[in-house]
């Protein structure tokens, strides 16, 4: 019963959160990039809205084929191209390199962060972190769930490493070209205007304008892509949220409420948007974690067989069979 009521109410802040975190929050910040590149958009947001609600659609109600599709070309694609530019950031500044990792520990733990700012900073540090890779939510294990391996425990190792490349990896680099080029600090309106409203996306693409003038063109796209991967996702987590729920024959309602949100998120403010959304990822992690604590001692043992055939060279056996 205890299993049934925690599924229940997983399934109703996962419907949410895939409404909020997965679909609004990614629209906010990629308008917000596409707005400085293509001045229409600032006039006309709800435009914006309606062509990649289409473009969305086009994929969602595929299904989870299709998703699986899109997102395998797109993603790391994107990923490579965005490094690229990151490179180039830091090939350019390599000597403020260890400057950008001084300033991050000497502002974490200078007296005034102990006394109460440290605190405050991990809390918000721990939000972006469940925003850029998800852990501790349990959507990883919706996207791997559908993949037909004798081993689960072999999908829980390979999802291992995908907050370490997001976060550690990509994640680092961003902050270190923020801080590198300066303009997390402000000090003209513009930026200071990206600042109070909370939009990374702009914030990121004025550092990469500040070393290179046509960068922004190119990551604003690279924005676009990975917001629009995020999105298609997150679409595929919240209908199973919602089947399990109302049943697979009322799917489509969740995917048309999906993306009548895409064009809604494009007239609400997006600080409302982040703030929302870091609320809905707190409610998810709850009942997931409760759940991996009554279901450790299951997935314990299935670590436990797996690592002594493992060990024992029965795997190796197997795939030689």
């Amino acid at each position: 019963k205890t299993g049934k009521y925690l599924a229940f109410i997983y399934a109703i802040f996962l419907i949410l959160g895939a409404i909020g975190a997965g679909n609004t929050f990614q629209v906010s910040q990629s308008l917000g990039i596409m707005q400085h590149e293509i001045s229409f958009f600032n006039d006309y947001p709800y435009v914006f809205g309606i062509i990649l609600a289409f473009i969305t659609g086009l994929v969602i109600i595929g299904g989870i084929k299709r998703i699986a599709n899109v997102a395998e070309r797109i993603v790391p694609f994107m990923v490579v191209f965005y490094l690229i530019m990151v490179f180039w950031v830091l090939f350019v500044n390599f000597s403020l390199i260890d400057d950008a990792f001084i300033l991050i520990f000497k502002e974490a733990f200078t007296p005034t962060a102990v006394a109460g700012g440290m605190f405050g900073a991990m809390a918000q540090g721990f939000q972006r972190a469940v925003f850029s890779n998800e852990a501790g939510l349990g959507s990883a294990a919706i996207a791997h769930a559908p993949a037909r391996v004798k081993y689960p425990i072999r999908q829980g190792l390979v999802s291992l490493y995908e907050p370490f490349v997001d976060t550690i990896i990509v994640c680092t680099m961003t902050a270190l070209v923020v801080i590198i080029t300066g303009v997390y600090t402000g000090g003209t309106p513009e930026l200071d205007a990206i600042i109070s409203a909370k939009q990374g996306a702009n914030l990121t693409s004025a550092a990469f304008g500040s070393v290179v003038s046509w960068f922004p063109h190119i990551l604003g796209f690279a924005i676009f892509m990975f917001a629009f991967s995020t999105m298609i996702s997150w679409s595929y987590y919240g209908e199973r949220a919602w089947v399990y729920i109302f049943g697979i024959k009322s799917s489509i309602v969740f995917k048309l409420i999906f993306l009548a949100f895409i064009v809604i998120a494009t007239i609400v403010n997006t600080g409302l948007m982040v703030d929302f959304s870091s609320i809905l990822f707190l409610a998810l992690a709850i009942p997931n974690i409760f759940g991996i604590v009554i279901m450790s001692g299951d997935v314990k043992g299935y670590l436990k067989d797996y690592m002594s055939k493992l060990k024992s060279g029965e795997l190796d056996n197997e795939a030689i069979r």
